[in-house]
């Protein structure tokens, strides 16, 4: 028996009785039509990032660490194919040189390529899609031990289902995204009245190429990021290290790692540690590489709920959520962070066929009381809300198809692929049935 798993957050955990690491496609499709044979379930895992049990597996494990780097590009058409266990931080290093980029990018780069595409993850910006929106293309071994592959030419009607799959339609191997040329971002980031922010979140969001919002609860302010491409012939003018150091290590991390665990012990002092928070934070403006300026490095350890919501909907969610924390007598140190994307066609993305805002919820690693994510997820539910796919939520098959269009669709493309349910666990047999 294999080691016990655990992920990022330290809120799943399993024992596979087996875990592997091929270094080859074959090695995938022996180990899947073995799984078959011995009646074993297969998860691929990646970084361990999501914060449910996407991943978890008392059955075979297929570790992709083995599976990285570029397979090969297409520069004429701006596109590279990725094995499947590239990590998002080693993007940089493989698009740079080709004079490429992704169009949008969240705020953390450790999970792997099929791990942020297969659960949903996003940047934020009205007009932009989600991650998996850029995939073109990819190969996957099917729970058939079938080594199928999907693009625009082959299969193309299953590509809205393999693109953003939650890993329940097969071991996705290797990727195919559509890039863009290589940009830098100009920064702007300041301090706003949460009131106003909210009043003008929509019409925002849809002028600029990236906005978004951190709102620490028992405060009237918020931190606001807007960022917009520049060309690369505007030049870098980057945070100095100093600077950068300063504000991501000593604040982000040491300081505020500190604070939230002094309001863990004592929620009480939570609100005020919040104000002095607010109090001291500066605006800066500064451009630089895309990716420097899309990731911020997190050590702090934390869990977090996020839903999708119409977008024209978030300001009357974050006030319900205001509301909450105050009358509810919650004392929360993490912010709630608002973002947001563009409507797309993809089966199971929380953005189909609407304008989407995001609104995250985040409770300290230390934090035992989940009254605040209970309650919290009636809330962003009540707005016809979508959980993130990786992030924590209790919607099951049943509470989520209304909320889908085409979750149906989705699932007669499972029982093409997966028939007898090779790539099941609990969470996937709670939000896709069995």
């Amino acid at each position: 028996m294999s080691r016990r798993w655990r992920n990022w957050a330290g809120t799943e955990s399993s024992r596979p009785v087996l875990s592997i690491a091929p270094r080859s496609t074959d090695q995938i499709v022996l180990a899947v039509q073995r799984a078959r044979e011995t009646g074993h379930a297969v998860k691929p895992i990646g970084a361990s990032h999501s914060f449910t049990g996407i991943g978890a597996t008392d059955g075979i494990r297929i570790d992709l660490s083995r599976l990285r780097g570029l397979v090969s590009a297409d520069l004429d058409r701006g596109r590279v194919t990725l094995w499947g266990g590239t990590h998002l931080w080693e993007l940089p290093g493989i698009l740079t040189p080709l004079g490429l980029a992704l169009h949008n990018m969240g705020d953390i780069d450790r999970q792997t390529i099929t791990g942020a595409t297969q659960t949903g993850t996003h940047g934020t910006g009205a007009a932009l899609g989600g991650l998996a929106t850029s995939v073109v293309g990819a190969t996957l071994v099917t729970g058939t031990g079938e080594l199928l592959t999907v693009s625009e030419h082959e299969h193309p009607e299953l590509l809205p289902a393999v693109a953003l799959g939650l890993g329940a339609l097969g071991v996705v191997v290797s990727v195919t995204l559509q890039c863009v040329p290589r940009y830098l971002l100009q920064a702007d980031e300041r301090s706003a009245p949460l009131e106003e922010v909210l009043d003008e979140f929509p019409r925002r969001s849809r002028a600029a190429d990236h906005f978004e919002f951190f709102w620490f609860p028992h405060t009237r302010t918020v931190r606001t990021k807007t960022n917009t491409h520049r060309p690369l012939d505007a030049g870098n003018d980057p945070l100095g290290r100093g600077a950068r150091f300063l504000d991501e290590e000593v604040a982000n991390n040491l300081a505020f790692g500190l604070c939230a665990a002094v309001g863990s012990v004592a929620p009480v002092l939570t609100p005020p540690i919040n104000r002095v928070i607010e109090s001291v934070s500066s605006s800066r403006n500064y451009r630089d590489e895309w990716h420097r300026v899309y990731v911020t490095h997190r050590r702090v350890r934390f869990r977090e709920m996020e839903y999708a919501v119409p977008l024209d909907a978030v300001a009357d969610v974050v006030r319900d959520l205001r509301d909450l924390i105050e009358r509810g007598g919650h004392r929360v140190s993490f912010p709630i962070e608002v973002r947001s994307a563009a409507a797309d066609g993809l089966l199971l993305s929380t953005a189909h066929g609407r304008e989407s805002g995001y609104v995250a919820v985040h409770r300290f690693a230390g934090d035992r009381d989940r009254r605040y994510f209970r309650e919290a997820e009636a809330v962003l539910a009540a707005h016809d809300g979508r959980p993130h796919w990786g992030k924590m939520h209790t919607q099951t098959a049943d509470t989520l198809r209304p909320r889908y269009p085409a979750f149906d669709a989705f699932l007669a493309i499972r029982d093409r692929l997966d028939p007898d349910r090779v790539f099941a666990n609990p969470y996937v047999e709670r939000v896709l049935g069995a």
